[in-house]
């Protein structure tokens, strides 16, 4: 029998900063979906609700403080074919700007290339692979009003 302990699913909670028919992507430098465009997000900690962690999170990535943060699906994202296999457990919410006038910052360089706006019908490619299975299947992060 090994020693070695079966990895562990984690959570993630990733935000949808929405600006007029835009959202807030970034370019990943990590190990996992290196090089594909996401949002801003991370590791859920203990304690945390899902909004706290999208505010700190979003904080610590871009500078930005968002507001009006809204749960909207949760999924569940297996990266057999990396490195290191992983299994993430991925709470999409949607939030607002605090102030619609702040412009995001790369705080975290050695993890995301920058970010910019893109319009939600002219996403870039190639998409990290949650994010391109969710476009895929036709979700919209916009309310319908």
């Amino acid at each position: 029998m090994e020693n070695e302990a079966a990895p562990l699913p984690r959570v993630c909670v990733v935000v949808y900063i929405l600006k007029e028919k835009s959202v807030l992507l970034g370019r990943r430098l990590s190990s996992i979906g290196h090089s594909t465009f996401a949002l801003p997000g991370g590791h859920l900690e203990f304690g945390e609700t899902f909004e706290e962690c999208a505010a700190r999170e979003v904080k610590e990535e871009t500078g930005l403080d968002i507001e009006k943060i809204e749960l909207l699906t949760v999924t569940n994202n297996l990266f057999l074919d990396q490195p290191k296999p992983s299994h993430y457990v991925t709470v999409f919410v949607r939030a607002l700007l605090s102030d619609p006038q702040q412009l995001p910052q790369n705080l975290e360089p050695t993890k995301c290339d920058g970010w910019d706006w893109y319009e939600w019908g002219k996403l870039p490619n190639p998409l990290f692979w949650p994010l391109e299975k969710q476009v895929q299947s036709g979700f919209n992060p916009f309310p319908f009003d």
